[in-house]
């Protein structure tokens, strides 16, 4: 069986491992509250990021596993760097086209789907029944929260996250870092770095 190093011991980590283990990965923690926290649940802490990237010879295999999208993908592009195996993670009961592209360090979560031609980028979180539709592309570091919908040629910017049901209108764009509220509908083009919510999405909050 093959290890895997998990990088964040929190709430998503914890659902990041159980999947890892069902696809047959033997898994540890490392996460830099250590050695404060040396366990998640039934899972052992075993050291920080710092001694994951010194000990890089022990693992071939790694993926982070921390909610903040910037810091997911900046610990993910380190890793890549020196060299560690970031897998995707794909659930057995998500459905994911032959013709679709996910890229390393994602995650597709229970009965998500990713539909022909569509390009999920690296360290993504494609969250619980969320859907990607044809031709869309998810860009690096996006999180899609469960029940999110793209539909058909949807185009997200790295680092967005869109909020638990959002859903969007065929071939609209979001730009970069920006968050979509939970149960809006994007039905027009959204820049980068704002907060858009409702039904149609509106501009809230610009960074």
């Amino acid at each position: 069986m093959e290890t895997l190093a998990i990088v964040g011991a929190s709430g998503h980590g914890k659902v990041v491992a159980e999947l890892a283990e069902l696809l047959g990965y033997v898994v540890t923690f490392y996460d830099d509250s250590y050695p404060k926290i040396k366990n998640v649940e039934h899972w052992s802490v075993i050291g920080t990021l710092d001694d994951l990237l010194k000990n890089n010879n022990d693992y071939n295999n790694a993926i982070v596993a921390i909610g903040n999208n910037s810091i997911r993908t900046h610990i993910s592009y380190q890793l890549l760097e020196e060299n560690f195996n970031l897998p995707f993670l794909i659930h057995p009961s998500a459905v994911v086209s032959k013709y679709a592209k996910v890229s390393s360090g994602s995650v597709v979560f229970a009965s998500a789907v990713v539909n022909a031609f569509a390009q999920v980028g690296q360290s993504c979180i494609i969250n619980t029944g969320a859907v990607v539709e044809h031709d869309c592309v998810v860009g690096d570091g996006v999180h899609l929260s469960p029940n999110v919908a793209l539909a058909g040629g949807t185009k997200i910017g790295k680092l967005s996250w869109l909020g638990i049901g959002s859903v969007t209108k065929q071939l609209t764009e979001i730009g970069i870092n920006t968050t979509i509220g939970a149960n809006s509908t994007v039905i027009h083009n959204i820049p980068s770095n704002i907060t858009a919510i409702g039904s149609p999405a509106t501009i809230k909050k610009n960074y």
